[in-house]
């Protein structure tokens, strides 16, 4: 069996184009993530709140970000992607949250095989409501967990790169030796 985080390539045009992978639909209010030991998807929780992802979330294959998880990364795209989907991605932008007093990154990316959305190379020319609707979900989604989320301003894509490249070496320095 293939593991979706560590089977996968995250692609040959990282960081500014990659493969991720979706664990939850756009629209959905179900927060699935992956299993880290089986590489399934299971359901963490049902949002507390009455919101719902404004994106097909996932990761990016063979990442490590500063929680201890992949990567984070909304891949925008006009239709939700059943979760495991593969998802060919193109960095736009970045926001960074601090949740539980851990920094969380979230890149901001379009699906490259989306004609309504794979025009767009930086965040800031995608319409200005959709982006505060991206920041408003995640200041949103845990108020009513009682569980504080601070979210920063949406940034432009180079600023995912280094974020994206980190990600990469921080995995890399955790488990590739035993990969081998």
């Amino acid at each position: 069996m293939i593991h979706p985080w560590h089977d996968l390539k995250p692609g040959d045009g990282i960081p500014e184009e990659f493969s991720a992978v979706i664990e939850i639909p756009l629209g959905s209010n179900v927060k699935y993530e992956l299993d880290k030991s089986s590489g399934l998807i299971k359901v963490d929780r049902v949002l507390y709140s009455a919101v719902y992802y404004p994106a097909n979330y996932g990761f990016i294959p063979r990442t490590l970000a500063e929680d201890g998880d992949p990567l984070d990364v909304l891949v925008l795209c006009q239709e939700p992607a059943v979760p495991l989907a593969i998802m060919h991605a193109r960095a736009v932008g970045l926001m960074t949250m601090t949740d539980a007093g851990i920094l969380d990154h979230k890149v901001i990316a379009v699906a490259t095989g989306d004609p309504e959305f794979n025009g767009y190379k930086e965040a800031q020319q995608i319409p200005a409501h959709y982006l505060l609707m991206l920041r408003r979900f995640f200041q949103d989604y845990k108020q009513l967990e009682r569980k504080a989320v601070e979210v920063e301003e949406i940034n432009p894509a180079a600023t995912a790169y280094p974020v994206i490249q980190a990600a990469i070496q921080r995995y890399e320095k955790k488990y590739a030796p035993e990969r081998l």
